[in-house]
C-alpha cells in the first residue's frame, strides 16, 4: 500500500501527540517527586533532637523482637551495655586519629604509625559492636553529638598535647573500656547471651589488652605507668 504524504503527516502527528503525552506524564511525575522532596526537606528541617519521633521508626534504648531465643530483658541489658562500650570505643578510635595527626617529637614516626594502626583496629571493633546491638533488636548509637553525650572518656582539648599526655589519655581510655567490657561479659554470660559474651571477650577485651600493652610500654621510664598500676 502506497503511503500518501497526508498519511505520513498523520503518523507524524500521532507520534508527536504520543511524545507530548509522555512528556506531560514525565513532567507530572517530576512535579510529584519535587513536591515529595520539598515535603521531606521540610519534615527533616522541623525535626530536631527533641522531636525526633517525627521520623523515627524505633526509639533509642529499646529492643525490637528477634527470634534468637533470648529474653527481652537480656537483649535490652546487652544492647544498652554494648552501646556504652560502643560510644567509648568510637571516642577511643577518634582519640587515636587525633594523636596520629598531632603527635610530635623524637618518637613521631613510630607513634604516628602505631596510632594509625590502633585506629584502624578500633574502627573494626566499632562496626562489630554496632552490628551486635542491631542483631539484638536494639538501636546502635551512631552520630558524634550523641556519642559525646554518652561516652565516659574525658574530652581532650582541640590543641596539641605533649606526647606523654597523649599516651596517658589513651591508656586511661583503654582501662575504662576493659573494665566495662569485663563487667558486661559476665552479665551477658549469666543471661545466656553467649554471642555478646564471645564478642566482648574474644574481640573487644583481647584487642584492648593488646593495644594497651603497646601504649604502656611507650610510657616505660616516665613513672606514669607504674603510678597508674599502683593506683588501680
Amino acid at each position: 500500500m502506497k503511503v500518501t504524504p497526508f498519511g505520513r503527516m498523520g503518523r507524524r502527528g500521532a507520534a508527536a501527540r504520543g511524545q507530548a503525552a509522555k512528556c506531560g506524564h514525565a513532567a507530572l511525575a517530576t512535579g510529584m517527586q519535587n513536591e515529595g522532596w520539598v515535603n521531606m526537606q521540610q519534615k527533616l528541617t522541623e525535626t530536631n533532637h527533641t522531636t525526633a519521633q517525627v521520623t523515627e521508626i524505633q526509639s533509642y534504648g529499646t529492643v525490637a523482637p528477634r527470634p534468637i531465643s533470648l529474653d527481652h530483658r537480656v537483649r535490652l541489658a546487652s544492647a544498652n551495655g554494648l552501646n556504652q562500650i560502643l560510644a567509648d570505643t568510637m571516642t577511643l578510635r577518634d582519640l587515636y586519629k587525633k594523636h596520629h595527626w598531632q603527635v610530635s617529637g623524637p618518637t613521631f614516626y613510630q607513634l604516628h604509625l602505631l596510632f594509625d594502626k590502633h585506629f584502624g583496629e578500633q574502627a573494626e571493633l566499632v562496626d562489630a559492636l554496632a552490628e551486635r546491638v542491631q542483631m539484638l533488636g536494639g538501636v546502635s548509637i551512631a552520630m558524634a553529638p550523641d556519642v559525646a553525650e554518652v561516652t565516659r572518656i574525658a574530652r581532650p582539648p582541640r590543641g596539641t598535647e605533649d606526647v606523654t599526655v597523649q599516651l596517658f589519655r589513651l591508656m586511661q581510655a583503654h582501662e575504662m573500656i576493659i573494665a566495662e567490657t569485663r563487667e558486661l561479659a559476665h552479665i551477658a554470660a549469666s543471661g545466656g547471651d553467649d554471642g555478646t559474651n564471645d564478642l566482648l571477650v574474644s574481640d573487644v577485651l583481647r584487642l584492648n589488652e593488646f593495644q594497651v600493652w603497646f601504649i604502656n610500654e611507650q610510657l616505660a621510664g616516665t613513672g606514669i605507668a607504674v603510678e597508674s598500676q599502683a593506683a588501680g
